[in-house]
Formats: C-alpha cells, structure tokens, sequence
C-alpha cells in the first residue's frame, strides 16, 4: 500500500514538476523576445522545435521505441506529417508571439482554453451533447477569459489586440495537437510521435525564418536561456510527464497541467515585476476550475486504430 502510494507521488511530482517546466520556459521565451537584440517568435520556434525533435527521437531510440516505425505505414506517415504542420507548429509559434505581444503569464492563461475548444469540436462535428459539468465548466472559461482580456469592463480591452489573437489561436492550437495524433499515439508511442512531429514543424519552421539566419549574438545568458528553453522546457518537461503517466492516470495528470499557468504567472509576477491584476488572477482561475470540470467529467470518443501492416 505504502508502494503504491509513493508511486503516485511520484507521478504526481512528474506531472507537475513537468508542467511547471513548461511554464518557465514560456516566462523565459518573453526575455529573449525583448531588450537589445532580441529574438524573433519564428527563429526560437525553428531552433526550439529541430533540436528538441532531435533529442526526443534519439532519446526514444536509445529506450527502444522504433522511431522509425511509423514511416512504414503509409496513412500513419501521414497522420505523422500532419501533426508536425498544423498541430505542433501553430502550437508552439502562437505561443511565442502571443508571449511577443504582451507576457506569458496571460499567453499561458488563454492557451488554457484549448481544452474548451476540444468540447467544441466534439459539441459540432460529433454531435455529442455536453454534459452538466461541461456547460458549467464552458461558462467558467468564458466569463474568464473574459475578466482577462477586459478586467471586468465592456468599454476596452486589458490587454493588445494581438495577444488576445494569437492567445486564442494557441488555445485552438492545443485542440488540434491533442486531436491529431491520437490515432498514433496508442500504435507508436508518444515519445517517436511527438519527437517526429517537433523535428518536422522545426525543418518546416527553416522555411519561413532559417535557423541560421538572424542569430542573435551569443552571449553566455542568451545561450543557457535558448538551452533552457529547449532542454527543461521542451525535452524534460515532455520525458517528465510522459514517465507520470506509468504512476498516475491521465486524467490526474492533465489536472496537474493547471501548474503551467500557476508557475508562468507566479514567475513573471516575483521575476519579471509583470503587472497582474484582480481581474487577472480570478479570471485565470476560473478557466483552471473550468478545465478541472472538463477533465474530471469528459468523455472523448475512442481514436480510430491504424491497420500496422
């Protein structure tokens, strides 16, 4: 018994620890988008994604997971393909430069509603009727999302007119990220999926701003800062939680996301000084309570399986 509890634990600390990873590291992206020489969105997705694609894979390969697996199957190539276009590069770009057009406490806040989006998606294409603790959940979000834009007045916006953009067009990136690799994932392993995905979006990412073009100059911050970016940010936080879901189920491990935006905020409030307002804070909260809802009582209809053959 004494075991098993400090397997979830363990898990537990995984999923969160991850999370919070990946809230740090948006708080560190806004440093390299400001101040003398900075970055470009596009640049630090190129490089963020190529290199943490290439250490994903090759992490992979040495736990055994046949990367090259998924390229023998003809529809799950380009399911593969697919992902790395239009689910993981929109959701890390839009991220980035809803971080460049205002901080990554509030980019992080809205790119929590992608959960909402998801029940959308299944209440229109599916036809799948919401549940009471969807609806409520959905109300959450949006009277949220709306103290956080506004706080809490109808005349203007709290906040540019592009982070609101592209905060809300990362929040439909994360639907489409969580969509499109589902039927993969059970067949392939999240670690060959999600490394492929990452080092196809970073190779297509070369095309609209090369990574060798626009380096900044390297000084020993600006290179720990991209390695950290990188390094915790991407290839630790995903290995982390990952290795939380051998101890944890997934639906306790998808409320533990709810650190990301606690610890982007908690960061660029002590670290950065970045403004947080009354209004920021509840409405912040709500969308976290809105997306416990979801999780706790959402039902996804099973992913269609690939033919291996």
């Amino acid at each position: 018994m004494k075991q098993t509890q400090n397997k979830r634990l363990l898990g537990i600390l995984l999923a969160s620890g991850g999370a919070t990873l990946w809230g740090v590291s948006g708080v560190i992206a806004q440093t390299l988008f400001h101040g003398e020489h900075a970055v470009t969105p596009a640049w630090l997705t190129a490089v963020r994604m190529t290199f943490a694609g290439i250490l994903l894979l090759t992490y992979s390969a040495l736990r055994h997971q046949q990367p090259l697996r998924v390229w023998q199957n003809k529809r799950a190539a380009l399911q593969q393909v697919l992902f790395g276009l239009l689910g993981l590069i929109p959701i890390q770009f839009f991220y980035f430069l809803a971080i460049r057009y205002g901080n990554a406490a509030v980019a992080t806040i809205l790119q929590f509603l992608g959960p909402i989006v998801i029940t959308l998606y299944y209440i229109v294409f599916h036809r799948q009727l919401p549940s009471r603790a969807e609806t409520i959940g959905m109300v959450f979000a949006l009277v949220g999302a709306f103290f956080v834009v506004t706080h809490g007045q109808l005349t203007h916006l709290a906040v540019s007119p592009a982070l609101l953009f592209w905060g809300l067009m990362s929040a439909v990136a994360v639907a489409s990220s969580t969509l499109l690799p589902r039927p993969l994932l059970p067949v392939y392993g999240a670690g060959p999926v999600n490394g492929w995905g990452l080092l196809i979006g970073g190779l297509a990412m070369n095309f609209i701003q090369p990574i060798w073009v626009g380096v900044p100059p390297l000084t020993p911050t600006r290179v720990l800062a991209i390695s950290a970016v990188i390094l915790f940010g991407t290839l630790l936080a995903f290995v982390m939680y990952a290795v939380s879901l051998l101890y944890i189920s997934p639906t306790t491990a998808s409320l533990l996301d709810a650190f990301e935006p606690l610890a982007a905020t908690v960061i660029s409030i002590t670290v950065l000084h970045i403004p947080f307002s009354w209004a920021d804070g509840l409405g912040g909260a709500l969308i976290i309570a809105a997306v416990v809802m979801l999780t706790m009582g959402y039902r996804m209809p099973k992913a269609t399986e690939i033919d291996d053959s």
